[in-house]
């Protein structure tokens, strides 16, 4: 449709009730469509009028598993109501401005890996498409004007949105959106591994292709199985907040790197490579020789590790019963346990900056029987996770702002829809 018609169509309400449907929180419709509008607008300042579709792929939050899936284990996670859109037109190169950055034009005959651009927008395009064309799709050009509302630095993964927009693009301008979603994911984990030179999960990329809440097994890296969960969960009258506690990830890459390390260390001296391989059973016996052999930390960490598994099973359960009181229940179990064994709330090298704890603290003392909280993510600083009942959401968010900073949380709702054609 050309891009003068979409904008019209959209002043004028036509498409008021699918974004409803896709934002999920029709007090966001009127930005919406704003937004949309004005992306359109940049496209045509950038390439004028043309015939264009627009694409979205949401942002995800980590529901369930925390520390889990490089050990090959089970995450829930779910795709939220921010989401990075896509004003693309057909073309015989690529070129993408992406808010305020300029990616190069990129040429269709040179796809091949270059190290100069590991860390690069230009490399997650170039390892999507070069991936995709070789396992077989058809691949083209497109130009685009991208925006995005994924937060940046608060672990709801800008990134693994930006990889699955190129590859639902390519899905729906020359696949007839035929390209399984969960490909698509695989296909930006590689581009990220292989292209950009970051060795990243698959649980980001997964959430953001599939959509709503999923779980995902990791024990066959290869081919994990993904589940989505049937489930509404507007119906549980809770949203998800996440409370960027403003802390810097500065000097935590030896926290974080510690956390794989010390339970594979666990793993191997028990002649395996991941946790999730060991028998249980194994490891409890040889708690003993575990200690000499890897230390005490890397011990509570593998005992995290299997009762994590067990709570994210736990937790699917619960929300395909729809008992809701269940799973937030067992989130508090699965906080505490992050706490007090995966010990990923704070650094030990700043004792005095313990702002994710602090938040913790916070949250529970405001939201009492109404919700309930956790560490979100990698950890150590960043961003905490709660549920709140929708009718204390207001104060939650005042309260919690009150000690983090105005714009400190961030109200989300579970969307349904992972990466999807929303208008052409």
């Amino acid at each position: 449709m050309k891009s003068q018609l979409l904008k019209e169509k959209l002043l004028h309400g036509e498409y008021d009730e699918k974004l409803v449907d896709l934002y999920v929180d029709v007090n966001l419709l009127s930005r919406q469509k704003e937004r949309y509008v004005q992306a359109i607008e940049e496209f045509e300042k950038l390439y004028g009028e043309q015939d264009v579709c627009i694409f979205s792929a949401p942002g995800r939050s980590e529901v369930g598993g925390n520390h889990t899936d490089h050990q090959h284990g089970q995450v829930i996670a779910a795709a939220i109501n921010l989401d990075a859109i896509a004003v693309v037109a057909k073309c015989d190169y690529i070129k993408i401005l992406s808010d305020d950055i300029d990616i190069s034009r990129i040429d269709l005959n040179d796809l091949k890996r270059n190290t100069a651009e590991f860390g690069t927008s230009e490399s997650l395009v170039k390892g999507v498409l070069s991936r995709l064309k070789e396992l077989g799709y058809e691949i083209g050009g497109f130009v685009s004007y991208m925006t995005s509302d994924v937060l940046m630095g608060a672990g709801l993964s800008s990134s693994a949105a930006f990889e699955v927009l190129i590859g639902t693009i390519i899905s729906g301008l020359y696949n007839e959106m035929s390209i399984d979603p969960v490909l698509i994911a695989q296909v930006g984990q590689y581009s990220e591994n292989v292209y950009f030179d970051k060795p990243c999960g698959l649980m980001d990329q997964c959430a953001s292709a599939v959509g709503s809440l999923i779980h995902i097994d990791f024990i066959d890296i290869k081919n994990p199985k993904v589940e989505k969960i049937d489930v509404d969960f507007a119906s549980f009258e809770h949203s998800l907040c996440i409370v960027d506690t403003k802390g810097s990830h500065a000097n935590l890459t030896g926290d974080y790197a510690a956390i794989p390390a010390e339970m594979k260390s666990v793993a191997e001296s028990l002649g395996e490579e991941f946790l999730s391989d060991l028998k249980e059973e194994d490891f409890y016996k040889n708690i003993a020789s575990l200690r000499e052999k890897c230390g005490d930390r890397s011990v509570l960490r593998a005992i995290h590790l299997f009762e994590e598994n067990k709570r994210v099973e736990k937790e699917v359960d619960a929300l395909r019963n729809n008992d809701f009181e269940i799973f937030k229940a067992v989130v508090k179990e699965s906080g505490d346990s992050s706490y007090k064994y995966l010990q990923n709330v704070y650094t030990h090298h700043d004792l005095q900056q313990q702002a994710v704890s602090l938040a913790l603290a916070m949250s529970e003392h405001i939201i009492k029987d109404a919700g309930v909280c956790r560490v979100h993510g990698g950890g150590f600083a960043g961003t905490i996770q709660a549920f709140v009942q929708d009718e204390r959401v207001p104060e939650y968010k005042k309260q919690i702002e009150d000690v983090f900073g105005e714009g400190a949380c961030h109200v989300l709702k579970v969307r349904k829809y992972g990466a999807v054609e929303v208008l052409k």
